[in-house]
């Protein structure tokens, strides 16, 4: 059978990925689609992996709930720390494999999604009777996946699983779904557009052609520097710093 997902090792570290739906081996076989993921294919490759840390990033919709739990155990119970993220959504099926891990990340731009199982079915009302028991019964393995990892109540779980809940970052984080939040980091330095329009106000010009805007407000940055420098007069300290050393900061601040 195809694979369809991801799966690379670097030395000690696994990094898995599950991009697609998570559908039964038979469903796989004859109506898959190539993001669509297999339980038992991922299950056997995952179980033989002699790493540290499996990273297993997630981006599904969810799927089969037989094959969400599979994937859950065996990840759950390998020997290996496992990391999981929130690449995108981690939608049903998807958000007990997002449970599996010991250290569990969202992205800042990611969300989760919970709800009780659910079926086709037909038949006699005794029928609809049991799928509606049986149903119940399936929608208990995911709470305790979800139970076993956040902080509150299996009650609060119940309900947001009724609710069809879809989870913010810092929600899941809040109620331990999730144990950190991925965040893009800042650049240190001022952008163009920032430099642009702050040599534009202090000289009023625009940035002469072919000549670099950092440049320019470096050497200006120079001047003011040399101009604005305070010869320290004899006695104590003023209460409040000279103006010019304000604007100084300023400067340095947005330039640096």
């Amino acid at each position: 059978m195809k694979k369809y997902y991801s799966l690379v090792t670097s030395g000690t570290e696994a990094d898995i990925y599950i991009f697609g739906d998570i559908v039964d081996p038979v469903t796989q076989e004859f109506w898959g689609l190539e993001s669509d993921t297999s339980g038992l294919s991922l299950v056997n490759d995952v179980k033989d992996l002699d790493v540290d840390v499996i990273n297993v990033h997630i981006n599904s919709y969810g799927g089969a709930v037989s094959e969400g739990l599979a994937i859950y155990n065996t990840l759950k119970n390998h020997k290996a720390k496992i990391r999981t993220y929130c690449d995108g959504f981690a939608c049903s099926a998807a958000s007990v494999v997002f449970m599996a891990g010991d250290e569990r990340y969202m992205n800042d731009a990611s969300l989760l999604m919970i709800h009780n199982a659910w079926m086709y079915t037909a038949g006699t009302p005794a029928q609809l009777r049991k799928d509606a028991d049986d149903l119940e019964k399936i929608t208990q393995a995911s709470i305790e996946s979800y139970v076993g990892r956040a902080n509150i109540t299996e009650e609060k779980v119940k309900e947001l699983m009724d609710a069809e809940t879809w989870i913010l970052p810092s929600e899941a984080l809040e109620w331990g779904f999730a144990t950190g939040i991925i965040t893009p980091k800042a650049s240190g330095k001022a952008a163009a557009s920032a430099r642009k329009a702050l040599f534009a106000i202090v000289t009023g010009k625009r940035e002469p052609q072919g000549v670099s805007t950092d440049d320019i407000v470096e050497k200006l940055f120079t001047r003011i520097k040399a101009e604005l420098s305070v010869t320290p007069s004899a006695g104590p300290p003023p209460a409040d710093p000279p103006q010019e050393n304000k604007i100084f900061k300023m400067f340095s601040a947005i330039l640096r």
